[in-house]
């Protein structure tokens, strides 16, 4: 079951913001499907057809980024994305939060990595497969 269909997330600064998820959504697998002056998307929306695919947007919010446990994960197909979304997004103005490695106290197989985009939003790519 996917549980999320869309999310949403605000950034003070869309150039800034924009070459980080352009890189991190690529790693992922992730199609660019808009770049507006107010807003970006990647993904797929759901439609009465295809009830699995899931959608972000990246909106234009001046509001202030203070820190919090707030965060987005977003599924990697294999570990080797979750690395690539790790490198890709430092080299894109992203912020380590934990490098990419395993976290047995979620479960054995758990292989994620944290970033903070360059507004100060937490995002994370996690591998639940165990390493081929």
């Amino acid at each position: 079951m996917q549980l999320l269909d869309h999310v949403s997330i605000g950034v003070p600064d869309l150039d800034a913001a924009r070459p980080f998820y352009d890189s991190i959504m690529k790693a992922l697998g992730a199609t660019k499907v808009y770049d507006r002056p107010n807003a970006l998307g990647y993904g797929e929306r759901c439609t009465r057809d295809d009830t699995e695919s899931t959608f972000l947007a990246v909106y234009l919010d001046p509001s202030n980024i203070d820190p919090n446990k707030r965060h987005w994960c977003f599924k990697a197909a294999s570990r080797e994305e979750v690395d690539v979304f790790f490198a890709t997004g430092l080299a894109a103005g992203g912020r380590s939060d934990g490098e990419p490695g395993l976290r047995p106290h979620y479960h054995s197989d758990y292989y994620a990595a944290f970033l903070f985009d360059p507004a100060g939003n937490r995002v994370e790519a996690v591998c639940h497969s165990a390493s081929s």
